[in-house]
């Protein structure tokens, strides 16, 4: 089945402005995190928006909706940031869209050494064709649904909000 990738920025699509001393969007990652990922079938790719999640509004979130209800692929990879990630993983997951949604990103630019994007990347594809129908969150080879994720920002990852019985 093919994959429909919806990008809309976040961290793993950040590049480092050495002039400016910060991160910034500029051109997308996406082509060279293909290559290096080897996909047997590229899947489609959507640039939706190029923003920080901390100034993703409401509207935005509904531009994701939107894109996930008109796509024709049942399977479909989010790269977001991971500030707001959870809040965009609820809209979608109240929607209740006849896909499999997972939401990824990055706590390290893609463009940086030691990114952990690119696993993210292939780890939320595996996860987009081997989980059932529902929306997901899939950060650094654990996987979420997504009534049952935070963002621990204290350790830089994420969590289950029930925690696991030993």
């Amino acid at each position: 089945m093919p994959l429909r990738l919806l990008t809309t920025g976040g961290t793993f699509d950040k590049h480092y402005d050495p002039l400016a001393g910060q991160l910034v969007f500029a051109d997308p990652h996406m082509p060279q995190c293909l290559a290096q990922a080897r996909f047997d079938s590229p899947p489609i790719v959507q640039a939706l928006m190029a923003i920080d999640s901390l100034d993703m509004t409401d509207l935005h979130r509904q531009q994701i909706l939107a894109a996930c209800r008109e796509s024709p692929e049942r399977q479909i990879v989010i790269i977001h940031g991971t500030d707001t990630l959870v809040e965009t993983a609820a809209v979608l997951g109240s929607a209740q869209l006849k896909a499999t949604i997972v939401l990824t990103g990055a706590m390290v630019p893609a463009e940086v050494s030691g990114s952990d994007a690119l696993f993210n990347l292939g780890f939320a594809a595996a996860c987009a064709s081997t989980l059932a129908q529902g929306v997901w969150v899939a950060m650094n080879a654990r996987v979420f649904n997504w009534r049952d994720v935070r963002k621990n920002r204290a350790l830089g990852r994420f969590e289950p909000l029930t925690p696991s019985v030993p």
